[in-house]
């Protein structure tokens, strides 16, 4: 339930500037198969943060913008949303799954849904049917969906309008993972040829490093990665790095500092040597007070040792937008990774940020990383309501419980998940202000595996 208004604005376009999978033989299957179920899981908000039904900008060629607005202030104003309170208020607290699957013995077969991943021809399975919910309970859900607008607001996104309406902006990161290179643009312009340009970029980097050939200042070769950031500069990348570990490059350590706190910092450097040791400084203004706290805690360190800030050039690099800043730290500016304003929050991994990724596992595996995540975007606008395995997932995951999520089953490696899953990548806004979303029950287990040939049994 979507109503448009217009509101005046010049458009760019017209001439104004402004898993718990088993590891595979391969990495970049792993990393491919690893990354479906993460884009997955970090799908745009639309029942992430449960009202996605803010103020939608459509860009015309025209003096003024289309907005897609909702209906209502709140989720809960919607008729969907009160038949599902309805719906947990009677069933809800009562269901037993035992009971369940012994009434329906093709529980499994109704509630789980198989995804083709073309990146490693592997299929990943969406096992619903432990989750506390009937066939009622799904229709409702889809209801709730197709009456807040929900594939609307979709659209909306991969058309690259401006749905973070907090800051007037796009929400584009699948930009960012476009690897067969498919047409896409924000305000009239292509971003796809800036995106493969940072990408090469970043290939050249880091094989670089992990080649060797980058020295630091003394010939030595890097062994030690430490990257600086916080929130989606951070949480990404660690959790990335963490599912991916057996792609890890054997010879290189790598750190994560986030915490203004500075034993956070002190920890990473008491175990590196200034003379093999790469900073990896992540915020997009260059202006973050804890990013660049702890980076100017790095750069003293270093410079006791190597004292001419000359140096600097060979262990810092800028993963950021802001040249000014980040020259005058010291950091050559042909070392600085960008990436644009529809980038941010949990979704950065994408981006220049990811740099820490694809040091780590290589680019090529990053690479098959994206293109694991590409798969489920192309998935993602082309399959409708009511069937598709990202809306059921959505649900499942962000509506399943009261009062809290779900308690999903993961590959250890893959621990730091639920951080980026729950983190805002904007600010929030008054109309997401909403209670969980009434589905029944107290707790519930989604699992993402490689498909079995049939239902496990139920003890």
């Amino acid at each position: 339930m979507l109503r448009k208004q217009t509101r005046s604005r010049p458009s760019p376009e017209c001439g104004n500037d402004d898993a718990a999978a088993p590891r595979p033989s391969t990495g970049p299957q792993h990393a491919g198969h690893i990354d479906a179920i993460f884009s997955f899981l970090l799908l745009p908000q639309t029942f992430s943060q449960i009202n996605p039904l803010d103020p939608r900008d459509t860009p015309v060629c025209a003096t003024f913008i289309a907005v897609i607005m909702p209906a209502f202030a709140q989720a809960s104003d919607l008729n969907a949303w009160k038949e599902l309170q309805e719906h947990h208020t009677t069933l809800g607290r009562n269901i037993v799954l035992k009971e369940y699957f012994q009434k329906d013995p093709k529980r499994f077969e109704k509630f789980s849904r198989t995804f083709a991943n073309p990146v490693d021809n592997a299929d990943i399975l969406f096992d619903f049917s432990k989750n506390f919910l009937t066939e009622e309970t799904l229709s409702l859900l889809v209801k709730l969906a197709k009456e807040a607008g929900v594939e609307e607001l979709r659209d909306a996104m991969f058309r690259g309008d401006h749905i973070n309406f907090t800051e007037d902006r796009a929400v584009y990161h699948a930009a960012l993972r476009n690897t067969s290179n498919e047409p896409m643009q924000v305000d009239g312009k292509s971003v796809v040829e800036d995106v493969n340009a940072v990408l090469e970029h970043m290939k050249e980097f880091s094989e670089q490093v992990r080649s060797g050939e980058w020295k630091g200042y003394t010939g030595k070769k890097i062994n030690t990665i430490i990257n600086i950031g916080i929130g989606g500069s951070d949480l990404g990348p660690v959790m990335v790095t963490e599912a991916l570990k057996p792609y890890g490059h054997p010879d290189l350590k790598l750190h994560f500092v986030s915490n203004i706190d500075g034993t956070h910092v002190a920890e990473a450097l008491k175990e590196s040597d200034p003379e093999t040791t790469l900073f990896l400084i992540a915020s997009k203004t260059f202006t973050t007070a804890e990013t660049t706290t702890n980076a100017n805690t790095a750069k003293s360190w270093f410079l006791q040792t190597a004292k001419d800030e000359s140096h600097i050039a060979k262990h810092f690099v800028a993963l950021s937008t802001n040249e000014a800043e980040v020259t005058k730290f010291g950091i050559d500016s042909k070392n600085m990774f960008g990436f644009e304003s529809w980038v941010g929050g949990r979704y950065s991994v994408w981006s220049a940020i990811g740099l820490s990724v694809a040091l780590y596992i290589g680019y090529d595996n990053f690479h098959q990383f994206l293109a694991g995540a590409h798969a489920m975007d192309k998935h993602f606008p082309t399959s409708s309501v009511p069937k598709p395995t990202w809306l059921l997932l959505s649900t499942s995951i962000c509506t399943a419980s009261l009062p809290t999520c779900s308690s999903s089953p993961w590959r250890a490696t893959a621990r730091p998940l639920p951080a980026p899953a729950s983190m805002s990548s904007t600010p929030p806004a008054p109309s997401c202000s909403v209670s969980p979303p009434p589905t029944p029950s107290t707790a519930s287990s989604s699992c993402c595996t490689r498909a079995p040939s049939s239902s496990p049994p139920i003890s």
